[in-house]
């Protein structure tokens, strides 16, 4: 077990090694919405629409932060309703007073993305990232749990 998650932890690395602090925090809050997310129907939750729900989020926060509003739709419906979710993550954050910024929330997404559709070895399934990410996250006792919004206060206030 312990050298499972030590080899999850070197395959991530990679994309996160970047991060500050604070980055490190909305990383690990944004995975614990996707791993809560539960797509409608019979679909499942696969790497690629992480991938393009992080990307598209991302580039909403990018233009904004340049100070143009133009909102991006990933293509697929599972990935635009994890998208949904975690602005909504976002927005009730900043209602209870955390600062995120724009910049720094697109980093993150980025880091997202990247994870989502490289750490994958090619004799894993399409879920892999969703796999390793449960796994570092322990979330499978989570998954039964009823969904609360995360605790906003865990980031730092201005």
């Amino acid at each position: 077990m312990r050298r499972r998650q030590e080899r999850d932890v070197s395959r991530l690395l990679p994309t996160i090694r970047h991060l500050t602090e604070r980055q490190y925090q909305l990383f690990f809050l944004f995975h614990t919405v996707i791993a809560r997310h539960k797509p409608q129907g019979l679909t499942r939750l696969v790497d690629s629409d992480i991938a393009e729900a992080a990307a598209a989020l991302a580039a909403t926060l990018e233009t904004a932060a340049r100070g143009v509003i133009y909102e991006q739709m990933p293509p697929a419906p599972p990935a635009q309703a994890l998208s949904a979710e975690m602005k909504t993550m976002l927005a009730r954050m900043r209602e209870q007073g955390a600062a995120v910024y724009d910049r720094e929330t697109a980093i993150v997404l980025r880091a997202i993305e990247q994870g989502a559709r490289e750490v994958k070895a090619p004799d894993e399934g399409d879920a892999a990232y969703v796999d390793l990410i449960a796994r570092l996250l322990q979330v499978n006792a989570a998954r039964h749990a009823p969904a609360e919004a995360a605790p906003a206060r865990a980031l730092i206030l201005p």
